[in-house]
């Protein structure tokens, strides 16, 4: 179609892409073992769904031992896994694609079966997740109540995003993105739900956002804040994320994010439940790339069940700059073009998507392919 906006080119601080449709960070647990090192079936997933001119962002990586709360999720912090992350780039490079290493710190959403010498998961606070997670073993039990960091702990942290985030140069990545959403450790220490710490990381939203601003500040230090993103899932309540005055912390910490001249900001709209193929978007959840777009100032890419007409409309209103697909993107690694050219979308298939090898993975057809069946 004519002046698609999805197809006009983007800025994103000191990525310049050729279109706006985005693949979104998907955990799919297929590091090879032992170690959580990305190998050659990572590139290929990669390289098929890497397009001239557009970013991937990669499934949430490791950051240290301690972050790891879900089997083959692989990290950035060994020489094996920078040297397997090489050969994705490479491979995304090669195609003209663009590629973010998503990093995180999974908190408390861990085990002590998944944690250095079967040591308890920590948080800002001893208080458990509600739910169930998959033990090292893939038995389902509840969470353990985890540990509280200490102050120094929290430092020690912080150090470790930045050496992911220098790590993630050195393997070729074009920028960062730092998981601060869905219920994981920057996530923890922003809400008042889990987070009842009485130092400065606790208690006023000035005290909660201390921690994800202070990584963003350092990492921005170390690799340039034109080549680090921010994602944040306003309104969720995953894995048990509750605030007393959303509104206001949410406000605050997107305008504080705004004056840190970032790449971008990619916020998960609240209407859309990743868990779930069958409940139907909640159209009645804040919107919240119109809500935030002025208070950051910058670029944002909007997630959160979004089929190619409405990814239009968002990037056509303003308030969203790109859109990150997901599911979309797991069954169609040729996605933008099918959307380019107006193709029916392969069905995603939700029993692969976690664990195991090629089904799933690497086998979607292509557009080409399914024309010539």
């Amino acid at each position: 179609m004519a002046n698609d906006p999805l197809f006009e080119p983007v800025k994103l601080g000191a990525l310049e892409l050729k279109h706006r449709v985005v693949m979104a960070p998907l955990t799919r647990m297929r590091s090879k073992q032992p170690g959580n090192v990305p190998y050659d079936l990572n590139a290929e997933y990669y390289e098929q769904r890497a397009s001239d001119g557009g970013l991937l962002i990669t499934e949430a990586t490791d950051i240290n031992p301690q972050s790891h709360g879900y089997n083959w999720v692989p990290g950035i912090y060994t020489l094996k896994q920078i040297e397997g992350w090489k050969a994705v780039t490479a491979a995304v490079h090669a195609k003209g694609g663009m590629i973010v290493n998503q990093i995180w710190h999974v908190g408390r959403v861990s085990h002590t079966s998944l944690q250095p010498d079967g040591a308890l998961p920590v948080a800002p606070s001893a208080i458990a997740a509600p739910g169930e997670i998959f033990t090292s073993e893939g038995n389902p039990v509840p969470f353990e109540t985890p540990r509280a960091l200490e102050l120094a702990e929290i430092d020690a942290i912080k150090a470790d995003f930045v050496k992911a985030a220098l790590n993630a140069r050195s393997a070729g990545f074009d920028a960062v993105e730092v998981h601060g959403a869905n219920g994981y450790l920057l996530d923890q220490f922003l809400h008042n739900g889990c987070n009842k710490r009485t130092d400065q990381y606790g208690g006023p939203m000035e005290n909660r956002t201390r921690l994800l601003l202070e990584v963003v500040d350092a990492i921005g230090a170390a690799i340039g804040a034109d080549r680090v993103g921010v994602r944040l899932s306003p309104w969720s309540n995953i894995l048990g994320m509750t605030d007393t005055d959303g509104v206001k912390l949410w406000e605050y910490v997107i305008a504080e994010l705004g004056k840190r001249s970032l790449a971008y900001l990619h916020l998960i709209e609240p209407r859309s439940d990743f868990t779930n193929d069958e409940k139907p978007l909640d159209m009645d959840a804040p919107d919240v790339a119109a809500l935030f777009k002025n208070a950051f100032g910058g670029a944002i890419i909007s997630a959160g069940g979004f089929q190619p007409a409405t990814a239009r409309a968002a990037v056509a209103s303003g308030k969203s700059d790109a859109v990150a697909f997901g599911r979309s993107f797991i069954a169609n690694p040729d996605l933008p073009e099918r959307i380019r050219k107006g193709a029916p979308l392969n069905k995603h298939n939700r029993a692969t998507f976690y664990g195991g090898g090629a089904e799933g993975y690497t086998d979607y057809p292509f557009l080409v392919a399914a024309q010539a069946a």
